[in-house]
């Protein structure tokens, strides 16, 4: 089954509309990009945890550093919609939403630190420097064994090219490019699927080339160096959003390996974290912070009813 070509205009008008009845596309709609700036440190909570605090709070939960340096530091890299990084490093986005909430909930600031590419935050957490990483990340058994992952979105692999190169009508015309994408991305396994359909079709397989973000894999485009970058769906319509005109994009269909991958918050295990994380991800769910956030943003299409701990290895 072949899917159709998606043009900018008319897709991110049909996200307006989503948008506007509550039940919104997987990108915020053309012209719906929250103009407040964040830094990066998320909002400061209303009430910061005192000596007083319950034994029952999830801040009494927190691993001891954390609750003596009143911060959890979490990784981040340039992402959109959920980073923007600007050049002075302020971090805007998706993210900062998300974590403003969850200092709330634990009684903590939230502080994030940019870093280039997926493996090395993955190394960086695991080497302590870093509490979590809000991803989202795709949940794999591989993953799991070192991570504790707090599932909140899915998503499907979709891939954007110049609006002007005529050689993409659908996602069957993906054989044999140059695609490229996030390093250790769920792109990246989603592209080694693309490319078993490809085998199959009697077509030469697609060649990935693994950047360090996004903003790279985007430049990698515009200057000939791969024909389509792989990205979220989420991403690819905040690409095009930001560059009205410029781009279109194709999704990889369910016949080419695509299916709706579970992506998530990370944390080592060994941290004591995973637990507190994903109880607050549950209240913010539960109180209507979410849904805020996910209306704010338009992430209707993509969302989970509810968190989920763990999901692969835990049944």
């Amino acid at each position: 089954m072949r899917n159709h070509r998606v043009a900018g205009v008319a897709l991110l008008s049909l996200a307006l509309a989503l948008t506007a009845c509550g039940s919104d596309a997987e990108e915020p709609a053309d012209g719906a990009t929250p103009d407040a700036t964040q830094s990066d440190t998320a909002n400061e909570p209303a009430e910061p945890a005192t000596e007083d605090t319950e034994e029952d709070t999830l801040f009494s939960r927190l691993p001891p550093e954390i609750q003596e340096r009143g911060t959890l530091v979490f990784a981040g890299d340039s992402h959109p919609p959920y980073r923007i990084v600007g050049d002075d490093g302020t971090v805007t986005g998706i993210d900062p939403d998300f974590q403003a909430a969850l200092a709330a909930e634990l009684g903590v600031e939230i502080e994030v630190e940019i870093a280039s590419g997926l493996p090395a935050i993955l190394s960086g957490m695991l080497s302590g420097r870093y509490d979590a990483f809000n991803g989202p990340v795709r949940s794999t058994e591989e993953r799991e064994a070192d991570f504790d992952s707090i599932v909140w979105l899915t998503t499907r692999t979709s891939y954007v090219f110049l609006a002007d190169d005529d050689r993409f009508s659908s996602s069957d015309d993906l054989c044999g490019v140059v695609i490229s994408g996030t390093a250790g991305s769920v792109t990246e396994s989603q592209v080694e699927l693309l490319n078993e359909w490809c085998v199959a079709q009697g077509e030469e397989p697609a060649e990935f080339l693994g950047l360090a973000d996004t903003n790279a894999t985007i430049l990698a485009v515009q200057a000939g160096r791969a024909d389509v970058l792989g990205a979220t769906e989420t991403a690819a319509l905040d690409i095009m959003r930001e560059n009205e005109g410029t781009f279109e994009y194709v999704t990889q269909t369910e016949e080419q390996g695509a299916g709706l991958d579970l992506l998530g918050m990370f944390t080592p295990k060994d941290n004591g974290l995973g637990e507190v994380l994903y109880e607050a991800v549950q209240n913010i769910f539960d109180n209507g912070e979410f849904d805020a956030i996910v209306d704010r943003w338009g992430l209707g299409n993509v969302v989970v009813d509810e968190p989920m701990f763990n999901p692969v290895t835990s049944g």
